[in-house]
């Protein structure tokens, strides 16, 4: 009778066993998932500093919330060089309440300083055609957006954040 108990036992304590650790697979999976791309956010929630949200490093640096898609929330920062990388879950574009047109890539990079998003990669706006963006500047109540030409637009239809409508290429 002991012997057929321990085989139950043993038995029941591995399946046990397998089906945790699977289930700790698929955490570790579905967590790798969430943040691609943000590993670097990964490593230094890992080592106890955390990661200021998006919104609130871009008003630091005096920019609207509304830059970026609402779900683009995972980015790496480097604070010496001003390297700033965003990253989105997929291709999209944002449409603003001045009828002006954001297009993004799955990572946009840039430099950050204050007032300032320079060297961007990963952005467009719809001028006639889709123009890759380069800058955008904040002064005052105006957003300056350069794309091959300079083009202001009222800074107030980028104080909040939009979701981003999936499109089928950047």
């Amino acid at each position: 009778m002991d012997q057929i108990l321990n085989k139950v036992g043993s038995y029941w304590f591995s399946r046990k066993a397998n089906k945790e650790l699977n289930s700790v697979g698929d955490d570790i999976n579905s967590l790798s998932n969430t943040i691609e791309g943000g590993t670097k956010w990964l490593v230094n929630k890992l080592k106890g500093k955390m990661q200021k949200p998006l919104l609130e490093l871009l008003k630091e640096y005096d920019l609207p919330i509304g830059i970026f898609p609402r779900d683009a929330t995972n980015y790496e920062f480097n604070e010496e060089t001003g390297k700033l990388v965003v990253y989105i879950p997929q291709v999209c574009e944002i449409g603003y309440k001045d009828s002006s047109v954001l297009r993004f890539s799955t990572s946009v990079t840039g430099y950050l300083e204050k007032g300032k998003l320079t060297d961007i990669e990963g952005m467009k706006t719809k001028v006639l055609i889709w123009v890759k963006v380069t800058t955008i500047a904040s002064e005052g109540s105006k957003l300056n957006f350069m794309a091959g030409m300079k083009k202001t637009r009222r800074r107030e239809a980028y104080e909040v954040s939009r979701d981003g409508v999936a499109v089928d290429k950047f």
